[in-house]
Order: structure tokens, then sequence, then C-alpha cells
């Protein structure tokens, strides 16, 4: 194989393996694994065993402030800023949405509010998993990270009332 070709291989393979930037390591991690992954099933697996790794809010926390509006669902999320870093506790009624909570958890988690509110809602299209879940699931994976967003944003002051969740 001649040099131009080996450097072609070698720029397909890294393009390959690139991973994009949406604004936190572990969530570019849990992105990039997802998108490797082209078996739908395998994806959704991942998923449901990421509900059983939730850092579970408690049951006396559930309030309107902290209930995600937009899902079928009942879900609560609430940040804690820590030291400047926001830490995540969710819940979810239903399994699969539990395990979408999780995903936002982890890689959402001890991140700086700033940071959360500047992540690019892209990642969800570039998980694929678009194609496991119902549109109503996606639409509210999307509405669980704006109320993240929003949490992040009344906890680093930039908004003097509650949070809009």
């Amino acid at each position: 194989m001649d040099l131009n070709k080996a450097m072609q291989k070698n720029i397909l393979i890294s393009e390959e393996n690139k991973i994009d930037d949406f604004g936190s390591e572990v969530l570019n991690e849990i992105v990039n694994k997802l998108k490797k992954t082209k078996d739908h099933r395998k994806k959704y697996e991942y998923v449901l065993w990421l509900a059983k790794k939730i850092p579970l809010l408690s049951e006396d926390q559930f309030n309107e402030k902290l209930k995600v509006k937009g899902c079928i669902s009942n879900v609560y999320v609430s940040g804690k800023l820590i030291e400047g870093r926001l830490s995540w506790q969710g819940y979810s009624d239903a399994l699969i949405t539990k395990g979408l909570l999780s995903l936002l958890i982890k890689g959402l988690n001890n991140l700086r509010p700033e940071e959360v509110i500047e992540i690019d809602p892209r990642f969800i299209e570039e998980t694929g998993l678009r194609g496991s879940l119902t549109p109503s699931r996606a639409n509210g994976f999307l509405n669980i990270l704006l109320a993240m967003k929003a949490q992040a944003n009344f906890l680093s002051g930039n908004i003097p009332k509650t949070p809009a969740t």
C-alpha cells in the first residue's frame, strides 16, 4: 500500500472514531458508545441498564417545581449545587424514561451550571435512540434535558425565581 492510500485509510478510521463534543466528556462517551452500536435492541438494553443506576430522588421531594413538563410518564429531576458543581437526582415511573433520565444525570453530573446550559442538544439525535423510541418518549427525552438546563440556569443565579421545569 502506498503512503497516500495509507494516509487516506487513517483519516477514514479517525473520522469513524471521532467523538463529537456536546459539552460534557461523560456525555460524549455515552453518545459515542450508543452511536457505535448499530443494533437498536442493544441501545435499548443499555438505556434499561442505566435505569438501574439512577441516583433516586426520594418521594418526599416530588413536587410540581421538579416535575418535568411534557412527559407522558411522571418524571422528576433535581439539581443541587455543591461546591460550584451540579449533582443530580431523579425519578420516573416508566423504566425506559428512567433510563433516559439516568443517561442525562450521568452525562450532566458534576458540571458547572454554565456547562449544563451550554450542552448541545444535538447529542440526542447522535445517539441513534430515536429509532428505538416512540415520538412521545423522544420528545420527553428533550423535555428532561430542557428541565435540567432550566434548573442549571436558576442555580447559576441567572433567574431570580423558581425554575421552569
